[in-house]
């Protein structure tokens, strides 16, 4: 008799890894279906793991070759070792899902290697390695199979001169130039990636603005900024073609509303237009699974539309981030187990790397205006920041946006050093619905960064203190 499983789980990312692991962690009998040979998922083995790593490592080389200097440190002999760099990115993505493969083992999870669909109520169909196939047996299946690169049409994405993210974290050599279509934030950190180890940078985005959907004053001073690090910006542009020569790549792009057609050459052409779920050969149209026109799962609570089939993460509404797929993940399998779940949807930050960094929680000036919310701002410049100028990292600002009646925080929005980082206290203090006087008047330690987002709550009362 087959074995019988609480859940089953098609896709081993950071919705479906955490959803196992939680499921095993509450006694349920659980079983995760993975395609790739590894565990992590895009974020972990092409995505956000190695991206940071890379940012790392080249943040590291600009701050020897062009910024040590200022700080009294003399360097001489710099030289750029792209293999090294490039096995110390694998290196780190080998140690992570050697430890969630651990994990696995620990909480008595099993881990199939192959291409999961369902086969019908409460079975799933595992096509392994040599056409053999298996089927599992559970009462509840959870769909965690993400997202994929959304194709530019007429494109064909070769990664080796044309890539997606992927062939961009993998290029065997620095090109002299770079063409990278879409300024969100993949296109910004894999392009700072370049710029940092010698590319010429060029950007092209369709609408009129750097990442759409952030804050816009946020989004216009990174702009400022990323311009004087050398960046090149085409906005309201489109790219209409790319032509392969011999030597060079050579994009066609118009602007947005048509008009003359310009020419870009470049050695690579980074295409990050955006990503679309992962979810055809799943047989969810047979099982009576609704999607949307774009092809993400429709979804109350993570159930799905048919019985007994669950989807999180990139598949189904929601930003694509690796950590509201985690939270769906755990939430999913507490479900499952009987337990109160919930996921707060209005308090999940997101950070662009780059540097300085970029990250924001809640609702921006522009959603609270479209929603008609009054409300008051308070912004303090890390230029006022005494630790920020001890460590000449004085770019950016805090801004914190509040209701005007009950001062409850409705937005946090930073630009600046280590802000990854800092977002997280924000996103507590929403999470308890906090005023901005309660972190105006919570201590923080002095001389920190931190204490710039204490000023800029300060400053929603009008009471800020420089320095």
């Amino acid at each position: 008799m087959a074995e019988l499983y609480d859940l089953v789980i098609i896709g081993g990312g950071p919705g479906g890894y955490n959803c196992a692991i939680r499921a095993g962690q509450l006694g349920l009998k659980v079983a995760c279906v993975e395609k790739g040979e590894t565990l992590g998922g895009t974020c972990l083995n092409v995505g956000c793991i190695p991206s940071k790593a890379l940012l790392h490592a080249s943040e590291v080389y600009e701050g020897a070759t062009h910024s040590y200097g200022a700080l009294g440190i003399k360097t001489t002999g710099v030289e750029l070792d792209l293999a090294q760099m490039m096995a110390g990115k694998a290196k780190t993505v080998e140690d992570l899902t050697k430890g969630i493969a651990f994990l696995f083992k620990k909480n008595k999870v099993d881990h199939l290697i192959g291409q999961g669909r369902i086969a019908g109520q409460g079975k799933v169909e595992v096509l392994l390695s040599g056409d053999k196939k298996s089927v599992l047996d559970t009462k509840n299946i959870v769909i965690a199979t993400g997202s994929e690169v959304t194709p530019l049409p007429g494109v064909e994405i070769d990664e080796e001169r044309i890539v997606s993210s992927t062939g961009a974290l993998s290029l065997k050599a620095v090109p002299k130039s770079m063409v990278v279509i879409g300024a969100g934030v993949i296109g910004l950190e894999l392009g700072s990636v370049w710029r940092r180890l010698g590319a010429k940078v060029s950007v092209v985005e369709f609408l009129p603005r750097i990442m759409p959907g952030s804050d816009a004053e946020i989004a216009k001073q990174a702009q400022r900024i990323f311009k004087k690090q050398g960046f090149e910006f085409h906005l309201s542009t489109k790219v209409t073609g790319i032509e392969k020569l011999k030597s060079k790549l050579k994009l066609s792009m118009e602007p947005a509303k048509g008009g003359d057609v310009q020419t870009l050459d470049a050695d690579v052409v980074l295409v990050c237009i955006g990503r679309r779920p992962f979810t055809q050969g799943l047989g969810l149209e047979e099982m009576g699974v609704k999607a949307d026109p774009r092809g993400f799962i429709e979804t109350e609570h993570w159930k799905t539309s048919a019985p007994g089939i669950w989807a999180i993460g990139d598949c189904t509404h929601g930003p694509m981030l690796a950590h509201k797929a985690e939270d769906e993940g755990v939430a999913c399998a507490e479900a499952i187990a009987g337990k109160a779940a919930h996921v707060n949807y209005g308090v999940i930050p997101g950070v662009v790397y780059t540097s300085p960094e970029i990250a924001w929680v809640g609702r921006s000036e522009e959603e609270l205006r479209e929603a008609g919310i009054e409300y008051r701002k308070g912004s303090f410049p890390f230029t006022a920041n005494s630790r920020a100028r001890a460590n000449h990292q004085t770019q950016g600002f805090v801004k914190v946006l509040a209701d005007a009646k009950t001062d409850e925080i409705l937005g946090v929005h930073m630009l600046g050093p280590n802000v990854s980082e800092m977002i997280g206290e924000a996103a507590l203090a929403m999470e308890f619905r906090a005023a901005s006087e309660d972190i105006a008047r919570t201590c923080h330690a002095h001389p920190t960064l931190s204490e710039a987002l204490r000023q800029a709550a300060m400053g929603v009362e009008g009471w800020t203190m420089q320095m």
